[in-house]
């Protein structure tokens, strides 16, 4: 039985990629973008487009409560295409401030909409130096540097919402680098996923799965993805038909 969904993020890389998932799967799906331009391609893709930005707590707390959602899905960032190099010192900053700031209005909307369970998106690669492969249970790196002390600062908030969110279920997927159609990579380095086999995890998500954390990545040498396999039952390998 198919399921109310809102879906933050709607108009990112995953998405793009999750919405006809959630669709061809029987859920009824309210997608977001801060771009009213963008809306006519949630549609196209079988979304009930919203446009809202995430740092405007009272219209967003109005649009997840008009959505009525069981389930809410957070795939918010904001990144440069193709992970612009030139780009990335300002984005780290304001991606930060979505991690944070976005994920605490997103939590309290969800909760104020009687929304069961929050699945939203981090990073596989947050972790604390020390023995690899990491598992879920590795802490993260609270003690970096720079630009990195910045992600990993807003990673941490992000997980600490999520997870405190009760009576919500709060499943937070680490994502290895993404790859794929609308990524702008074709390749990515280690730990890696496909944008399709990350969207194909939010998706097992929405059944599956109990309350904590779970790496989402191609097999690696840096963290085990042995509890999304068995508990999602989600392997590296999915693609979307094209």
């Amino acid at each position: 039985m198919g399921h109310r969904i809102f879906l933050a993020g709607g108009s990112g890389a995953i998405g793009r990629r999750l919405l006809p998932q959630l669709v061809a799967a029987g859920h009824q799906v309210t997608a977001t973008t801060r771009q009213a331009a963008k809306a006519e391609d949630l549609r196209a893709l079988g979304a009930d487009p919203v446009v809202v930005d995430v740092f405007d707590a009272t219209r967003l707390r109005a649009a997840v409560a008009a959505a009525r959602p069981e389930i809410v899905i957070h795939q918010l960032t904001d990144l440069p295409a193709g992970l612009d190099p030139s780009r990335m010192a300002e984005a780290i900053a304001r991606n930060a401030r979505i991690r944070d700031e976005g994920t605490r209005n997103v939590v309290e909307a969800a909760k104020a909409a009687g929304a069961k369970r929050l699945i939203a998106q981090s990073i596989a690669w947050a972790y604390a130096p020390g023995s690899e492969p990491h598992s879920e249970t590795d802490p993260l790196d609270s003690g970096a540097e720079g630009g990195r002390a910045v992600s990993v600062g807003g990673v941490i908030a992000l997980e600490k919402h999520v997870l405190g969110a009760a009576p919500m279920t709060g499943i937070v997927l680490r994502y290895g680098h993404l790859y794929g159609p609308v990524t702008g990579a074709e390749t990515a380095a280690d730990p890696a996923v496909h944008v399709d086999a990350a969207a194909y995890a939010a998706l097992l998500a929405v059944e599956r799965g109990s309350q904590g954390t779970f790496n989402v990545a191609e097999p690696n040498g840096h963290v085990t993805t042995d509890k999304a396999v068995s508990e999602l039952d989600w392997h590296a390998g999915f693609r979307l038909a094209e």
